[in-house]
């Protein structure tokens, strides 16, 4: 795996760019967003190598991991170069990537190498791995398919099913923006947690087409400080105000500043309405809840439960410094649960493209079959 920097003025590729020139009827559904919700900028596949952003070191640095094979891709997974649901499409292109690898051999070669791919890709993270499994699992009952249709190469087959696979997901989240967006006033005050990927940008841009002003707090979310470096980053892309936050600082906000709403995004919703997302989303909904401002969570429920639920514990060592900087003497310990659990009791509604549920009625959330066909049914 090898790592590409790129000058914002001069050498970034026009593929990056990615600059929608369609007709409004037919725009991506990536359109209007910003830069690091592109296709393009998540992860991408293209003439035997999948590129992504590394999310780590932006938007100081604007560099890309540029993978050659599919232990690259699930490297890059695990070392957090891409976050939030960026992980699902890295997934999806190093699919592609593994069915370029081994394009013309016998059948059997060929699945064999994607089912190792699905495995090493789906296991990259443990927390996400009942959807990384969906991905990858959709990904292999596709090449199953196309092999028994006698296709030779599946490449182009595996790059469609991701990009089609973006495509849905965005425009389902769209809805769910639309859907956060009606919960607000004309002039809304919103603190968020983490990056909450596709939904940052598609509510803020489903608020510009209804005419209301958004004003956002961002706790920084240490120790990779996607609240800071991504969510700020979509958001001051797309002339919203936004303000970041230390991660010690929502209580007093809370209290003092009019928010209206606490809204996150989830890296799972269980079946009895718990909610997995970045550690610390607990600590702010319980102050949320204290001071009276709804906790609305975006996202799709998921089959899970509780007892599902594995919460990874990453490198200590992050705790103990700030973006490479030590700030402690040796022998000190770390800490590091990259996620916490919020209870259904402090969740005030959970805002699906469907419309908005209460954690007590995720039974209501009818699964749309016709997204079986792709991803088993992922749709975030």
């Amino acid at each position: 795996m090898t790592t590409n920097n790129v000058d914002r003025e001069k050498d970034l590729p026009e593929l990056m760019k990615a600059a929608v020139t369609n007709t409004p009827d037919c725009r991506r559904q990536d359109h209007d967003l910003g830069f690091l919700l592109r296709y393009e900028n998540v992860a991408w596949y293209e003439d035997g190598i999948v590129r992504i952003l590394d999310r780590r070191v932006y938007p100081t640095t604007l560099r890309y991991e540029t993978c050659k094979s599919v232990e690259d891709v699930a490297r890059a997974i695990k070392d957090m170069v891409t976050q939030s649901a960026g992980p699902y499409t890295a997934a999806g292109m190093g699919m592609a990537l593994a069915a370029h690898a081994v394009a013309g051999k016998t059948k059997e070669k060929q699945l064999e190498a994607l089912r190792h791919a699905a495995d090493l890709l789906s296991t990259a993270r443990p927390t996400t791995g009942p959807r990384m499994r969906r991905v990858t699992g959709g990904a292999l009952r596709a090449a199953e398919m196309a092999l028994d249709a006698d296709m030779s190469d599946l490449t182009d087959t595996l790059f469609n099913i991701a990009f089609n696979a973006l495509e849905r997901r965005y425009a389902r989240m769209s809805l769910v923006g639309q859907h956060f967006v009606s919960l607000l006033p004309r002039k809304a005050v919103v603190m968020t947690q983490c990056f909450g990927e596709t939904i940052v940008g598609t509510a803020l841009r489903a608020a510009k087409d209804a005419g209301i002003e958004i004003k956002l707090f961002c706790p920084e979310t240490r120790p990779y400080f996607q609240g800071a470096r991504l969510t700020a980053s979509v958001a001051i892309d797309m002339g919203a105000d936004v303000t970041v936050i230390t991660d010690n600082m929502p209580a007093e906000v809370l209290s003092r500043h009019n928010v209206d709403v606490f809204t996150s995004a989830a890296d799972a919703i269980t079946k009895g309405g718990y909610v997995v997302n970045k550690v610390g989303t607990l600590q702010i909904a319980i102050a949320a809840h204290y001071f009276s401002v709804p906790y609305f969570v975006t996202g799709i429920p998921d089959t899970i439960t509780h007892d599902d639920v594995v919460i990874e514990q990453r490198d200590p060592d992050y705790v103990l410094q700030a973006r490479g900087v030590q700030n402690t003497k040796p022998g000190v310990k770390g800490y590091y649960p990259s996620f916490d659990v919020t209870p259904p009791h402090l969740i005030s509604g959970v805002v699906t493209d469907q419309g908005i549920l209460t954690p007590y009625t995720l039974s209501d959330y009818k699964k749309d079959e016709t997204v079986a066909d792709f991803y088993g049914g992922l749709i975030i």
